[in-house]
């Protein structure tokens, strides 16, 4: 076996009570993503869907159309983003509750609780940030009732599991405070209700420039980009089966300098009329693993292309030149991390299947079609 590829999902793409309220009606992701215009010569914007168009999730046979794809690229299932914000309160569930309501598409999944606020800020460019849904966590009760939230997926023959457990990818282990108790309280709901574990992994930077301290909150600290091992073990020792491992920061930091990428992610942000901050892709992907990456409970990330513009404007960096045939040599990089790693923990996450409003996806445009997907089929399988 080459690598089990796992492709992040959004499913942001149809309309929902909280986004009308916000924006107006109808809003989804691809209102900013058709808006988006090019910043320089040679910035492709906007990007325009080709095969499925500029769909909505509540659609199933665009469901089984984006399955089908992802099936005959190499990919072994999605890991859908999950929105439980606490206090029974859902965000974007529609479409996952399909596919595990019906059973199809016949293809496997996970889920990657994405526990962060959701905040006007995700589309808004300036201005005043309005808090959509604060992310709250109450305790155990709510702790309890999310679980069995889960427990039909968990149980659904669908489900991707890591040495026969159920994954679970938290977004964010370090805002979460109690996440050891979390973690702990699920343990033994998922003894109670006969499954065999879940094996939870924290998805962060590899590089990265916050820790939690032993109170559990967050604090500044300088990166270290020889070394992931003291990040690794901090968040494994709160109860966590594995890291994902996200080098965007690393790779960043090491084709720009780490600290003139402070500096100019921090000028960018706040003087609208700088030039849009480029990275080389391929400069930056390069160096996107850590040693660590290559621990048997490390599952690295791959990234066939970044451009937040629609999202964030120039503040967060435009990759240039991320095409399908650099995006080859990224995975084949990846494969030599997890090559001396058990089939069963050769995991490489990937970021991602469908976020237009990254410019991060691999679903068929206009400009490659489908080149990103020819390329993981084509080094996968």
């Amino acid at each position: 076996m080459k690598a089990r590829v796992i492709a992040y999902y959004l499913p942001q793409f149809h309309p929902i009570p909280e986004n009308d309220e916000a924006w107006g009606p109808g809003f989804t992701e691809w209102t900013n993503v058709a808006k988006a215009r090019p910043l320089f010569h040679g910035h492709y914007q906007p990007r325009i869907p080709a095969d499925l168009g500029f769909y909505d999730l509540r659609l199933p046979e665009i469901r089984e159309q984006q399955a089908q794809m992802a099936h005959e690229a190499g990919i072994e299932g999605f890991c859908y983003y999950h929105y439980w914000m606490g206090n029974g309160k859902l965000l974007l569930q529609r479409p996952f509750e399909e596919v595990l309501k019906s059973g199809k598409p016949d293809f496997p999944f996970c889920l990657c609780w994405a526990n962060h606020e959701w905040t006007t800020k995700t589309w808004q460019n300036g201005g005043k940030t309005k808090v959509i849904a604060p992310m709250l966590y109450p305790g155990i009760d709510d702790y309890m009732a999310h679980f069995q939230y889960v427990l039909p997926a968990f149980k659904d023959r669908r489900y991707i599991t890591v040495d026969d457990k159920p994954i679970f990818s938290i977004f964010d282990p370090y805002h979460f405070a109690d996440v050891a108790r979390f973690i702990s309280c699920w343990r033994e709901l998922a003894e109670r209700n006969g499954l065999p574990g879940i094996h939870f992994s924290a998805m962060i930077n590899n590089t990265t420039t916050i820790q939690r301290d032993k109170e559990g909150r967050t604090v500044r600290v300088i990166p270290n980009l020889e070394s992931s091992a003291e990040v690794f073990n901090s968040i494994l020792s709160l109860g966590f089966d594995s890291i994902t491992s996200y080098g965007k920061a690393r790779g960043e930091m090491m084709a720009l300098g780490k600290y003139k990428r402070t500096l100019s992610k921090f000028a960018h942000k706040h003087i609208s009329f700088l030039p849009a901050l480029k990275y080389n892709y391929p400069q930056v992907v390069k160096n996107f693993f850590a040693p660590e990456d290559r621990w048997e409970n490390v599952f690295p990330v791959i990234l066939p292309q970044w451009d937040r513009t629609p999202r964030a404007g120039i503040s967060e960096g435009i990759y240039v030149n991320a095409t399908p045939e650099n995006f080859r040599k990224h995975v084949v990089d990846a494969l030599k991390v997890v090559a001396g790693k058990e089939d069963e923990h050769k995991i490489i996450f990937m970021k991602s299947w469908n976020e237009w409003g990254e410019g991060n996806y691999v679903e068929p445009d206009l400009r490659y079609g489908h080149g990103f997907l020819d390329v993981l089929q084509k080094v996968l399988t």
